[in-house]
């Protein structure tokens, strides 16, 4: 986070934590930090493994508070993909599965996952934007059935719902970064 005091917001971008998402250059100015296009399949299998660890533990630990936490962020969701605002739908994706893995009482794996899914937004920007920001109904409803897979206690299903979600963001973004056809013209 950034905050400005009275020395101004330069000095106060010094001392932000290494994670974060902007990085300050010689002349003092800053600039958002690069996507790591080079790393992503390391980010994706990352992100892959901590929606199914996480979904799978909150199968098995969570408590009925936390089932009204998570329906309450999936109706925002919902909400926001009708709307068709993006980055409400970033915000709200990102808190429906912060809720999940709450929900599996593993505070290191929710740390790492809430880190994964803030690095995360940028990419998702561009998940949507595939879509023309009119997210198909079918990942909401795919939401609705991890939840009753996490209300029913199945951890089997829960883990294999939250894996076929992730693959399904993953295999799209790559779609996008890597076009199948290519310029085919007569010079």
């Amino acid at each position: 986070m950034v905050s400005c005091s009275h020395r101004g917001p330069a000095i106060s971008l010094r001392r932000r934590p290494p994670d974060a998402k902007a990085d300050t250059l010689p002349n003092r100015s800053t600039m958002v930090a690069p996507i790591d296009f080079l790393n992503m399949h390391t980010y994706f299998d990352a992100l892959v493994l901590m929606y199914r660890v996480t979904t799978q533990l909150a199968a098995k630990y969570h408590r009925s508070e936390d089932l009204v936490t998570i329906r309450e962020h999936q109706a925002a969701f919902s909400r926001a993909v009708g709307a068709k605002d993006a980055l409400a739908m970033i915000a709200t994706n990102a808190d429906f599965h912060l809720a999940i893995a709450e929900a599996g009482r593993n505070a290191y794996f929710t740390a790492l996952f809430k880190g994964l899914l803030d690095e995360g937004r940028r990419i998702l920007r561009l998940y949507y934007q595939s879509y023309e920001d009119r997210l198909p109904r079918r990942f909401v409803e795919e939401h609705d059935e991890i939840i009753a897979a996490i209300d029913t206690r199945d951890e089997a299903g829960a883990e294999q719902l939250s894996r076929e979600h992730a693959r399904q963001i993953v295999l799209q973004v790559q779609k996008l970064m890597v076009r199948g056809d290519s310029l085919d013209i007569r010079l």
